[in-house]
């Protein structure tokens, strides 16, 4: 298993971004315990409905704030009052700030070292995000729109947990670039154009091509949009007779082991029903089949710390370097976008007059 030092990626052990922490509905009354980023963390609703993460670690004792069912702080319901979360062990009551704003049994103003760590989160699209950042910043970056989600046209996703994968997220995120493994992996033929390009934290691959059974010979080929939105969140865009929109979402949880989910969104030329759910389920279980392929390939492979790159495979290294700017100080990431951004072209066999005006689907707009 090998860790970021390994492939020196930089000064942080866990890249700067957005991550997903948690399917949206599977947090209900109760905290949810997780660990993420190697730490143990505590995912609540406060009574609004809002949710909060926090470190699992009451600083009073030591004990975990989500991992208690006999307690009468947990039997009489008193473990979420407001926004706040309380002890099980002795009733400390700590607000989504961290500070602890009640000590039940002391009239002792409570000490200012009576805080827990807390992160920013969003509920987005049927999904808990957390920002992580190692120098503890404010979001440098936003989290990605997904307005679809509320478009009536797009029957909503249901989550795939795809659950722990021990490999570093450096491994997944080179698929961007890897231009050699649509054929034997996927199917494609007859590539029409690949590129990718550079803009800040977003990176893009620009994907054309036939297909061995999706695509009939003769036919326009299969177009795809893929963009990651820093180091943790993948986007893709599918055009076609019922556009698709894929998110592929992979998190830290140990150095050098992930957690990784999949979705994917249909929409129709209607507003959707219940009875195009089902059409849309089957687009979405096509969509992790074809993802399934890469996915047992990096179960079984060992870590690839130095690419033996040659012509065709696709700029793997310049990949590499994007990804290396979440893992150093926020001071430096305008470095890594001087020597970046910009497009690379591997191939395009358009020809000038049949290329439409662009429309990605950024992270701005809608298709």
């Amino acid at each position: 298993m090998a860790k970021s030092a390994d492939y020196r990626l930089g000064d942080f052990t866990f890249g700067r971004g957005w991550y997903m922490v948690a399917d949206a509905t599977k947090l209900e009354d109760a905290p949810m315990n997780l660990r993420y980023f190697a730490r143990d963390l505590v995912l609540y609703r406060g009574e609004s409905g809002t949710p909060h993460l926090v470190d699992a670690y009451c600083p009073h004792m030591g004990a975990h704030l989500g991992r208690n069912e006999s307690s009468y702080i947990v039997r009489d319901k008193e473990r979420i009052q407001g926004e706040s979360i309380r002890c099980p062990f002795h009733g400390w009551r700590f607000g989504p700030d961290g500070r602890c704003d009640n000590i039940p049994y002391s009239d002792q103003k409570p000490p200012a070292a009576a805080k827990i760590g807390t992160y920013p989160v969003e509920e987005r699209a049927g999904v808990i995000w957390m920002w992580f950042d190692e120098e503890g910043n404010e979001p440098s970056f936003d989290l990605p729109p997904l307005a679809m989600w509320d478009d009536p046209h797009w029957v909503q996703w249901k989550i795939d947990d795809l659950g722990e994968l021990p490999q570093h997220p450096i491994e997944i995120v080179d698929n961007m670039t890897d231009m050699a493994h649509f054929t034997p992996i996927h199917g494609s033929r007859d590539i029409d154009y690949f590129y990718n390009e550079y803009d800040d934290h977003l990176q893009w691959q620009m994907f054309g091509a036939g297909h061995r059974t999706l695509i009939k010979e003769g036919d326009p080929p299969l177009e795809l949009d893929t963009w990651y939105t820093g180091p943790g969140i993948l986007q893709s865009f599918m055009r076609g007779e019922y556009p698709t929109h894929m998110l592929i979402a992979h998190t830290p949880v140990e150095d050098g082991v992930i957690h990784v989910w999949h979705a994917l969104m249909v929409k129709f030329d209607h507003e959707a029903t219940a009875e195009d759910v089902p059409a849309a389920r089957a687009y979405q279980q096509a969509s992790l089949d074809a993802f399934a392929q890469d996915f047992e390939i990096w179960s079984h492979k060992r870590a690839c710390i130095n690419p033996m790159m040659v012509r065709g495979d696709g700029p793997i290294d310049k990949c590499r370097l994007w990804y290396k700017q979440f893992y150093n100080p926020i001071a430096r990431a305008g470095e890594f976008h001087s020597r970046l951004n910009g497009r690379i072209v591997m191939v395009d066999n358009r020809k000038p007059e049949d290329i439409p005006v662009e429309k990605r689907l950024a992270d701005k707009q809608v298709a």
